[in-house]
């Protein structure tokens, strides 16, 4: 009896999005299991492609739509004997290629590194009866008497709010007993507290210290220190390295290092797939960004996401699925517990707390920031209440600076945030992209802050000066004139062309960019959030809750009862912050987007393409969209004749409008047509779909 292996070919074509069938010789059919690589022929065999073995079947055991008259192809080359892609990632990349009416081998390039030899044949060649360190299971603190054990025992769902400031975190105590016992008993423990620095008679000499972590990175390393206590594994998704290191470090103190994965940008391919074949060995804690929640998972038991509303998690390759949407399909198919954990939630979170699909979850007696907005304050008025920095937030940064270090947030790095031309004032342009110049430093030559290009020897083009000036206050800027109101004391700036990780706990101001404030052992002495109106001033969808977002990430990062001063913004905002009520700003703008019938209330679909693919793409959908179709509207596209429109639905409706877009995608893809006045025959221009992008929006 023939076997025949059923296929997914590595291909990014619409129309060979589907399994196909080859025979499986005999001299490689113990090897061709499920998961493996494998290159197969197209067509008459002239053409080789890689592809994936998704499952084994006898050939009498295919569905009578799959009966082939002639002869299967066979499989014409075994690449390697080591099955990388994992059952359970196989079902997700298909789900969310249909959610987003993309093709399923773009998603298992995301979840599947190249082939590396190496580590394959050192995962050959492991010791198979290796039995992984075991885990001891801790306490998730701070939410009350095991809370978030249970959700995670129950298999539940819960948006999370973080402790707001740094925790200390201590690693289990571990008794002379319980070294004398290999098998363990996790309920017999004694776990410790975070003020706890144990016994050294009796406390394990290779236990971690106590290390400061957030207090986000301290309750999801409790959460899957719990899960992988059980023998389930944890797959977290966190949005930059910052956090990845911050994460790492909390784990690490609470869960031995061999059973700690990581996938995230900064790995080589190598060490990719080696984190890959580790996690399909043993249950594992998987930490990354993008790329972890597709790691596979030996018995999945906890899913989590901190600051879902951070935009690095969304992809920038097709299909464009954002990560949040990944760990919601992967929930539904796995059963593990779902965890989103974050400061300021996002509106999408904030619409499944409010559909019931997510339970709230807050800390316990937290001691929340002490936010105080300078527009609130009595006694500002005149030039005091519009100044840079009030006197109110001076004192108070002056006298923290004796004490520890201050965090000053400011909203754009470089000197100035723009040049002007001296004599009539005119902005200056790059002469390359036409984005804006700026000035790394003083005295530096003007870059494009979009391109980089330099602009030597600029010359205004309206009044032909070559003098410019700067405008705003950059991060640098910002640094220099500290620099003359706190003598004395170190300054330190931290941006994206000077990152820093963590700053030691003594006094000092730290000047940083959003999203790149560095962390101190047990939180900054006072922070002082700037540039409010500004980065509110930007245009998009999303701006309210993004800057609430970063202001609320940067307040956590002062120590317990330390002043954050919110320089120059009030009303509901202000308000939000100071009682760090900051679901109340995501109900708002959800009842608000409710009535506009935009995201995150309804889904949307963008249709990109020629006027005629577009129109005929609204038609085949019927009556699925909810609200007016926005569009077609001509756009800037390298190819003639472009158009776009924005197609609003029902989340109800997903299925049946991902499905007939997609038939449409194929349907253009795979017509040909004649050009006019030739013989030669050309593909018709392709119909783009990108699912829940909510861009778009922001030029509406």
């Amino acid at each position: 009896m023939a076997t025949v292996a059923r296929v997914v070919l590595d291909s990014p074509l619409p129309q060979l999005d589907r399994l196909f069938d080859y025979r499986v010789p005999a001299e490689i059919e113990d090897d061709c299991v499920p998961g493996v690589r494998v290159r197969v022929p197209l067509r008459s065999g002239a053409r080789m492609t890689d592809a994936y073995v998704v499952e084994i079947v006898a050939d009498d055991a295919l569905s009578p739509e799959n009966d082939f008259p002639g002869e299967l192809s066979a499989v014409e080359e075994l690449v390697s004997p080591v099955p990388v892609l994992a059952p359970e990632v196989w079902q997700l990349a298909r789900a969310v290629a249909d959610r987003a009416a993309g093709v399923a081998s773009d998603v298992l390039r995301l979840a599947v590194p190249t082939r590396q030899v190496r580590p394959e044949k050192a995962w050959l060649a492991r010791d198979r009866g290796h039995v992984p360190p075991r885990v001891t299971a801790v306490p998730v603190e701070g939410y009350g008497d095991a809370v978030l054990e249970g959700v995670i025992d129950a298999g539940g769902r819960a948006a999370v709010s973080a402790i707001p400031h740094p925790v200390l975190l201590a690693a289990p105590t571990t008794t002379a007993a319980d070294d004398a016992d290999s098998t363990g008993d996790a309920d017999s423990t004694d776990t410790g507290d975070a003020d706890s620095t144990g016994d050294p008679d009796t406390a394990d000499s290779t236990s971690p210290a106590p290390t400061w972590v957030p207090g986000w990175a301290a309750t999801l390393a409790q959460a899957a220190a719990h899960t992988l206590a059980g023998e389930r594994s944890a797959v977290i998704a966190v949005p930059d390295f910052r956090d990845v290191a911050d994460l790492e470090r909390a784990l690490l103190v609470l869960v031995p290092a061999e059973r700690v994965v990581r996938f995230d940008a900064k790995q080589t391919n190598g060490q990719r797939a080696r984190a890959l074949l580790t996690a399909r060995t043993h249950p594992v804690v998987a930490i990354g960004s993008r790329a972890a929640v597709y790691a596979p998972a030996s018995e999945l038991g906890l899913i989590a996401l901190w600051d879902d509303g951070d935009p690095s998690f969304a992809e920038q390759r097709a299909p464009y699925v954002h990560t949040r949407d990944v760990a919601l399909v992967r929930t539904a198919q796995s059963g593990a517990a779902l965890l989103m954990v974050s400061h300021a939630r996002s509106t999408d979170v904030q619409r499944l707390v409010e559909l019931g699909w997510l339970r709230e979850v807050s800390p316990y007696r937290a001691r929340v920031p002490k936010v105080i907005p300078t527009a609130h304050q009595t006694n500002a008025d005149g030039y005091a209440a519009q100044a840079r920095i009030p006197s109110s937030a001076w004192r108070a940064a002056r006298e923290a600076s004796h004490d520890g270090p201050v965090l000053v947030q400011v909203s754009n790095p470089g000197f100035g945030t723009g040049l002007v031309c001296t004599e009539c004032g005119e902005r200056a342009h790059c002469r390359v992209c036409g984005g804006p110049l700026g000035s790394p430093h003083a005295g530096s030559t003007p870059q494009c802050r979009f391109c980089g290009a330099l602009a030597a020897g600029y010359r205004c083009p309206t009044c032909g000066n070559g003098r410019l000036k700067p405008v705003g206050q950059g991060a640098q800027r910002t640094a220099d004139e500290l620099g003359r109101a706190f003598p004395n004391t170190r300054i330190v700036v931290a941006d994206g062309s000077r990152p820093i990780d963590e700053v030691p706990a003594r006094p000092a101001v730290v000047v940083a960019t959003r999203g790149a404030e560095p962390d101190v052992a047990g939180g900054y002495a006072c922070v002082l959030l700037l540039d409010g109106e500004r980065m509110l001033a930007r245009e998009g969808l999303r701006v309210q809750e993004d800057v609430l977002r970063i202001w609320a990430n940067a307040a956590a990062k002062g120590a317990p009862g330390a002043p954050v001063y919110l320089v120059g913004i009030g009303g509901k905002l202000a308000n939000a912050m100071a009682l760090w009520r900051l679901d109340v700003p995501a109900h708002e703008e959800l009842t608000d987007r409710r009535e506009l019938f935009f995201p995150p209330a309804v889904r949307v679909a963008t249709l990109t393409g020629t006027d005629e693919a577009v129109t005929g793409a609204i038609e085949a959908l019927g009556d699925a969209p909810v609200g007016p179709v926005l569009g077609p509207v001509p756009v800037d596209d390298p190819t003639p004749g472009t158009v776009r429109a924005i197609v609003r639905f029902p989340y109800g409706h997903g299925t049946e409008v991902a499905a007939t877009l997609k038939a449409e995608v194929i349907r253009r893809s795979s017509t040909r047509r004649v050009v006019k006045g030739g013989t030669k025959r050309r593909a018709a221009p392709a119909l783009r779909v990108r699912m829940d992008d909510a861009e778009p929006f922001s030029e509406v």
